[in-house]
């Protein structure tokens, strides 16, 4: 049973929510102004309110404000606006200032009872939020990742030029950072260019610098790209895309370490050098786009990355990653992960990171479902598609399905097993059994005792 604030000027409206509100089995207290209601808040615990948008003197809005400027540590209740004049202006404001919802009066009694339901149902325990302050980083237990993660371990410590390749969005400057960071050359900057994204005629000074008076507009000496990353790793994105004239240049750069800035004189660098495409530099080659020379000297170390659709074990790890980097608690459900996992992921990584960021900002309850992503058309290839399964029988993969459901309800329910057997609809019994069965350890602590209060309440 939850505890309902119901704020409205008009006495009939109020009785009328409070009604439904106990008939649906929570308790409610009622407050006639904006006023009141704060001053209600100040000593009494509420878990959700309905707010009625135009009242005398502090409106629903201020109200909203006010709440919005208590202390972080003090928990706000979730928040429904009601209004019988429905605005663009005050939807939005409402929804800015952090109301669940915004409805037109008259509202019936099965669109009060499923918003409410909503509301209580997106309440989440103050939790720390670590994982948004931790920097980019390899996620992923696909046969793909995995592989690409012993590639780094082997080679990062040499000074051999890499060549990543993989579909745009992929993930390839993350793979390049990784390098670097593993390996000794992290003691030295990364720098990284796009070469795609630089105009042909800037790009030799962006790389090689150039000296002042070299041309017009260079009205002092720049170091450029290769002489900035000294010591550490230089990282050509999209090398795929640089014309052929540059293209000798970062040979003789490659093969003589040194480089020439534009007025200057030849400069000897130290720097390791990654470069990454989306294109397919042998049919380059052999069309006569892509210099054979250059695309053997960088083809030293080769690490490829396929696309997204192709590494299904790694879509819910990622999305879960992109979500605690928005710094928000939402969690997905299973149609949710289900939905990810069907959907072709055209744009790779790169779009489920922003398909991530996006239900950070726009859903407002604990969990995000299937119906919440409906943005994502489209289901990955067919059968005949090379994919990353898992290589296993059913009952193996069954195993190892559930024993990461359980490991992820003890991590999300703070180690209580009583509140972790809620979260996978199973009873206690079963999960005790089956913690013992795969060899899972809970800790006895506090969340040992919190288990024990619940299950001594029911």
């Amino acid at each position: 049973m939850a505890h309902i604030l119901i704020v409205d000027d008009d006495e009939t409206m109020r009785e009328a929510l409070a009604e439904v509100v106990r008939d649906l089995g929570h308790s409610v207290c009622l407050a006639a102004n904006g006023s009141a209601a704060l001053e209600l808040l100040e000593h009494e615990t509420v878990s959700a309110m309905f707010l009625d948008l135009r009242m005398p003197g502090i409106d629903g809005l201020d109200v909203l404000r006010r709440l919005r400027e208590r202390p972080a540590a003090t928990a706000a209740p979730a928040v429904t606006v009601l209004t019988a004049h429905a605005t663009a202006s005050n939807t939005i404001e409402a929804m800015r200032l952090g109301a669940f919802d915004h409805l037109t009066k008259p509202i019936g009694r099965n669109d009060l009872a499923q918003v409410l339901e909503r509301m209580l149902a997106s309440i989440v325990e103050p939790q720390p939020l670590s994982a948004s302050a931790e920097p980019e980083t390899l996620i992923g237990s696909s046969e793909a990742m995995r592989a690409v993660q012993k590639a780094i371990g082997v080679l990062a410590d040499s000074d051999a030029t890499v060549l990543i390749t993989g579909e745009t969005g992929s993930g390839k400057e993350v793979v390049a950072r990784a390098i670097h960071e593993h390996g000794r050359h992290n003691r030295g900057p990364f720098v990284a260019v796009n070469c795609a994204a630089i105009p042909a005629d800037l790009l030799e000074s962006e790389l090689f610098g150039h000296v002042r008076g070299a041309f017009t507009g260079a009205s002092a000496d720049r170091e450029g790209a290769f002489r900035q990353a000294g010591h550490g790793t230089l990282f050509l994105d999209e090398i795929g895309d640089m014309g052929m004239a540059m293209q000798a240049k970062i040979l003789r750069a490659l093969q003589e370490r040194v480089v020439t800035p534009v007025g200057g004189r030849p400069v000897p660098v130290q720097v390791r050098v990654i470069a990454a495409t989306h294109r397919d530099l042998v049919r380059g080659v052999r069309e006569g786009s892509f210099r054979e020379d250059l695309y053997y000297r960088l083809h030293v170390v080769p690490i490829h990355l396929p696309p997204l659709c192709a590494r299904i074990a790694d879509i819910v790890p990622l999305a879960e990653h992109f979500l605690a980097r928005a710094g928000t608690r939402k969690r997905l459900s299973a149609d949710a992960a289900a939905h990810l996992i069907r959907y072709g992921w055209p744009g790779n990584v790169r779009e489920l990171k922003n398909a991530m960021e996006r239900v950070a900002v726009m859903v407002r309850g604990e969990y995000i479902h299937a119906t919440d992503l409906a943005f994502l058309q489209g289901e990955r290839a067919g059968a005949d598609a090379v994919l990353d399964w898992p290589d296993e029988d059913l009952p193996s993969a069954l195993a190892r399905l559930e024993e990461m459901l359980i490991r992820r309800a003890l991590r999300h329910s703070g180690n209580n097993r009583t509140d972790a057997a809620r979260r996978l609809n199973i009873n206690r019994q079963l999960l005790y059994a089956k913690l013992k069965r795969y060899g899972i350890e809970v800790s006895d602590d506090k969340g040992a005792e919190g288990e024990e209060a619940q299950g001594a309440a029911r």
